[in-house]
Order: structure tokens, then sequence, then C-alpha cells
């Protein structure tokens, strides 16, 4: 797996031993193939037309009905943790999509009003199931074990909602953000 770049390496200043502080700074982590859309559309919910295409292609060739979800955008409050899954995208992206494509991150910046609707992605619990979520929690550990402190022990499933942003750095919002809130985040 690539390193995250130092550039983006913020986990250090972040995190506590209750978890990762927040603030109205969010970060959302993608593909560079989704830049041009998102910088002039914004990050809208559901919004990798590309791969919903293409997962409607497989699932008609192989005779299954494909039900299209509104997902919300996803976010998390360090850049660190966003690298972690715009590699994910690039990687799940690659799987469907043919392209040179690179993990991005981006600033999203909300005012206190849009702010307020950041919630703590309780629905990871689902995906933390997954080996996906196990190698996130691994990178996590990692993460903690980096500043001294120890590891988070989170019971998914019994775990009070603000854990999964805290501890665990997921949060979402069930808006669209508009392109004027977002940056993207150079060197």
């Amino acid at each position: 797996m690539t390193a995250t770049p130092a550039f983006l390496k913020d986990a250090k200043d972040l995190l506590t031993e209750q978890g990762f502080a927040t603030r109205n700074i969010w970060y959302h982590g993608t593909s560079s193939a989704l830049l041009n859309s998102i910088q002039e559309q914004g990050l809208k919910r559901s919004g990798d037309q590309a791969l919903r295409e293409a997962a409607k292609k497989t699932m008609a060739t192989i005779g299954n009905n494909y039900t299209e979800t509104i997902e919300p955008v996803f976010l998390t409050p360090s850049k660190e943790l966003a690298y972690y899954w715009a590699r994910q995208t690039v990687r799940n992206r690659s799987v469907r999509i043919e392209g040179n494509e690179e993990p991005v991150v981006l600033e999203v910046k909300l005012g206190e009003g849009f702010n307020s609707k950041v919630k703590p992605d309780v629905g990871a619990a689902s995906l933390l199931l997954l080996k996906e979520g196990e190698n996130y929690l691994a990178h996590l550990a990692a993460l903690y074990q980096e500043k001294g402190f120890n590891i988070p022990q989170i019971d998914l499933m019994k775990a009070e909602r603000m854990e999964y942003l805290n501890l665990l750095g997921m949060a979402y919002i069930d808006n669209d953000i508009p392109p004027e809130c977002i940056e993207l985040l150079r060197e």
C-alpha cells in the first residue's frame, strides 16, 4: 500500500486518547478521475456515476436487478484517513473502470448551519465487518500506536454513535456539498 504523503499526515495533531478532534473542516478522499466533475458540481450524494453504471451492467449481465440507493457524502476529520479512503476508491474503480487514477484528498469547509448536519457514520459497522473494514481498522490502529495511545476497543454492534466519529473518524452528510466549499489539497 502507498504511504500517506507527508503533507496529509495530520493524525499526530488531531488524535487524542478520546479520538479525533473535529471542527468545521472535513476531508473527503476520492479518485483523480472524479476531480473535474467535483470541482464543477460539488460533492454529490452517490456521486460516482461511472462506478454505479458499471455495477448496473454487471448485475444485468448475470441476470440480477440492480437497485440504486442514494449514498450520503462520506467525510472524515483527518486528511490522513481521507487519503486511506481515496486509495480504496481508486482500487475499487480500477476493478471496473480502466484508466490511470490517483488518490486525491479534498478539504471541505462547512458553515455552522451546514456543519451541524454532519453525522457519525454508524452504518460503517457493516463495512467494518468485511475484509476492507478490517484493513481500515488495522490502519487506524497503527495511527493510534504511532501516537503512543492504546488501540481503541470498540464493539461495532453496541458502540455509541459518537464513537464512530471520535474513535474511528467516520462521518457523513446527507446533503450535496457545493463546489465553493471544496478545495483540492496539494503538496
